[in-house]
């Protein structure tokens, strides 16, 4: 399997939401401790502590169950617990998306326009929520060590739950870092992700995670206020 890819990219807004949540609940939130801890796992554990800040580069690819390439892209992610990121996509459709701590911008630099919500209702019933409580990691999925490839080793989280927007994800990690990670939906369309260039802790300007929509954007959705300026 090669989870690399270099072509642009353009996901659907549910999953693209499932993704970023399940990013950052993997690379953020320090994961609980058990007994039954495997080398992937224990290595995702290890990753997670401490952790505050992070920035990587990314390659994704979007996989039909027919094995062909529907999409793929490049680009680079910042990481600030608790509650701020920001993606940017690059290639022939560059996408950005900033998570401010109050609302998720998505603005399409092609289309000129802008989509925004709310971040507290996108956390509802979505992944997203275990950055609350990560005991329930193993209450949402059924957890299991796959072994290693020789080159990664592999954890497998299978979703309890049948209305999960993923059935099955796959992370790979090597040397204490999540470097790989699959998302398979229910229709057979995979998501893969390689993380590459990680560097933990590093100082990020506070301007990475604020966003103001361009004056030429059309705006779909009402952003939710700071009450201070209200």
């Amino acid at each position: 399997m090669n989870p690399v890819g270099a072509i642009s990219v353009s996901i659907g807004m549910n999953q693209f939401f499932c993704l970023l949540s399940l990013t950052f609940l993997f690379l953020i939130q320090p994961a609980e401790t058990t007994a039954q801890s495997g080398t992937a796992r224990t290595q995702l554990e290890n990753f997670s502590r401490g952790l505050e800040t992070l920035q990587a580069r990314f390659e994704q690819q979007v996989i039909s169950n027919d094995g062909s390439v529907q999409a793929g892209s490049s680009g680079t992610v910042w990481l600030s617990r608790p509650h701020l990121f920001r993606w940017e996509y690059g290639g022939d459709f560059p996408e950005l998306v900033v998570a401010d701590g109050r609302n998720i911008w998505i603005y399409d630099e092609m289309l000129e326009q802008v989509t925004v919500r709310d971040q507290s209702q996108l956390a509802v019933n979505s992944p997203l929520m275990l950055l609350t409580d990560p005991s329930q990691l193993d209450e949402q999925f059924e957890v299991r060590e796959l072994g290693d490839t020789g080159e990664l080793d592999l954890l497998e989280l299978r979703a309890r739950d049948q209305e999960s927007e993923f059935e099955r994800i796959l992370l790979g990690l090597k040397d204490d870092r999540l470097e790989m990670m699959v998302m398979e939906d229910a229709f057979g369309l995979r998501t893969e992700l390689q993380f590459v260039a990680i560097q933990r802790n590093p100082g990020l300007a506070p301007e990475l995670f604020i966003f103001e929509p361009p004056e030429s954007a059309d705006i779909i959705g009402d952003p939710r206020r700071n009450p201070a300026d209200q």
